[in-house]
């Protein structure tokens, strides 16, 4: 046996002996940090509540933080504790004092973090961007934030870049929040309660969605990193075997596959359609929504979904016809409905029973090794274009060197079919592939957004836990904290 290999079994017997002992540190006993973790079967990971980092969604626990961690702690082979801490600052406290092994959770690498924390190599780039509603004047310049209220969040990277441009501009002055997230600002930004906040550009796009009255006036920043923290300590091998699993998923593409995943369709809904489908969720869609519901829990799809299909063929009007001839709420072709076995694809229960049975078979066809959501991805693909055209395209994509099972590949190869140099390769030839590419990504961010206004708003009541509706001075006195900006 290898000495070093000796060693290390020798030293976790030494620490299986003394584990039962109060108050033990693996590193009195010559352990690394990463082979402390390895184990005690546990990585502890400091992270906060938000879209854009760790949530529970329709399927359990969800975001991009969520989803990078996991992947990390199975490159590992050991289980995860997520702590979610109430505040930013929090996390950057905790942190410091090594309390959890890393923080993700969304953290811009600034100068002044770097004194105090390690980083790991970055993931994503973004701009730190002014956020105001819509209905107020657009602040131009950054004199004009000296006219309303602008707040922060405290121990956020947006302090130190607001102290560089007061330097410029000494008229500028800011409001820090010591107990609200920046998804929490930006809900009192959209409710008119505050003039302006600061925010990362990845998280004014997942909140537009949400909130639309909201909009970006301009960055005050150059693009930034966001990476994963560690305290900082003489031991990198926690570190360092995160910059490897960060080098394998950037060049297997997971890493791109996941930002598709949660950011690619982001801006994909226009303020108009936005306000225009929650209209007709108030209006039309109780009418259908027991039927989705009915359907949806007979083949265990979210009705969402299917009510999300039926909006983007129909916006839920069972009287909806095209050109082409196909009709009713899930905007069937004469032939499918006879296919399907109706008799009436005007009737919104036959069409939607029968809009269902046709995706469920749509999603049959998906090979099983792809995973969700890329399947129920490419599965609504064929429902709008054909299953034989979505193989064309995914036959392309491998032509063109990229992964067939993915969506973010194979949706750069389906508007290809429309050009000849591309279609007279393919089985089924000519196809308007730009058509099923918008047609899904609707749909993801249809569903999406009947995800959040279903579901109990996580911002809204975090916000008005500390906000009382019935002390309106409460904006001004606890929520708010009026101490001089510090990084």
């Amino acid at each position: 046996m290898p000495k070093n290999r000796l060693a290390f079994f020798v030293s976790l017997i030494i620490l299986a002996a003394v584990t039962a002992c109060d108050n033990y540190n693996a590193s009195h006993f010559g352990f690394s940090k990463l082979e402390q973790i390895r184990y005690e079967g546990t990585l502890n990971v400091l992270t906060r509540l938000s879209p854009t980092t760790y949530y529970i969604g329709a399927e359990g626990e969800a975001g991009l933080e969520y989803d990078l961690i996991m992947l990390f702690a199975q490159h590992l082979d050991v289980k995860v504790n997520f702590i979610t801490p109430d505040t930013l600052n929090e996390i950057l406290e905790q942190l410091s004092a090594g309390k959890a092994d890393l923080a993700a959770a969304g953290l811009t690498i600034t100068q002044n973090r770097k004194k105090a924390l390690r980083f790991s190599p970055p993931y994503q780039n973004i701009t730190e961007q002014v956020v105001y509603r819509s209905g107020k004047k657009k602040p131009k310049l950054i004199t004009d934030l000296s006219r309303g209220i602008l707040e922060v969040v405290k121990g956020s990277s947006y302090i130190g870049s607001l102290r560089e441009l007061q330097l410029e501009h000494p008229s500028l002055n800011w409001n820090i929040n010591t107990e609200l997230n920046t998804d929490g600002l930006m809900y009192l930004v959209n409710e008119g309660l505050i003039d302006y906040t600061i925010a990362d550009s990845h998280q004014v796009s997942a909140i537009k969605r949400f909130y639309p009255k909201l909009n970006v006036a301009f960055d005050i920043t150059e693009p930034r990193q966001l990476a994963w923290a560690f305290p900082l300590s003489q031991d990198k091998s926690l570190s360092d075997e995160v910059s490897v699993f960060f080098d394998k998923i950037k060049q297997d593409k997971t890493l791109d596959h996941l930002l598709e995943k949660y950011y690619g369709n982001s801006g994909n809904l226009s303020y108009v359609g936005n306000c225009t489908f929650r209209l007709h969720l108030q209006t039309r869609l109780p009418n259908y929504e027991s039927l989705f519901k009915m359907e949806g829990g007979k083949y265990n799809i979210d009705w969402r979904l299917l009510a999300a299909i039926s909006y983007q063929e129909s916006h839920w009007n069972p009287d909806a016809t095209s050109p082409t001839g196909v009709k009713g709420l899930m905007m069937l072709t004469q032939a499918t409905a006879s296919q399907l076995g109706l008799t009436d694809r005007t009737d919104p229960a036959q069409s939607i029973s029968g809009g269902t049975l046709y995706f469920k078979q749509r999603l049959k066809k998906i090979p099983k090794r792809i995973p969700e959501p890329d399947r129920t991805w490419f599965a609504l693909a064929s429902y709008n274009v054909g299953f034989g055209h979505l193989e064309d395209a995914r036959i392309l994509t491998q032509l063109r060197n990229r992964d067939p099972d993915k969506w973010l590949d194979v949706k750069s190869s389906l508007p290809l079919l429309s050009k000849e140099k591309w279609y007279k390769k393919t089985k089924h030839g000519y196809a308007r592939g730009n058509e099923p590419v918008n047609y899904v990504e609707n749909i993801r961010s249809y569903y999406g957004l009947l995800i959040w206004l279903t579901e109990e708003n996580q911002i809204e009541k975090n916000v008005m836990s500390i906000i009382k509706p019935e002390q309106p001075d409460s904006i001004n006195n606890k929520a708010l904290s009026f101490e001089p900006p510090t990084l």
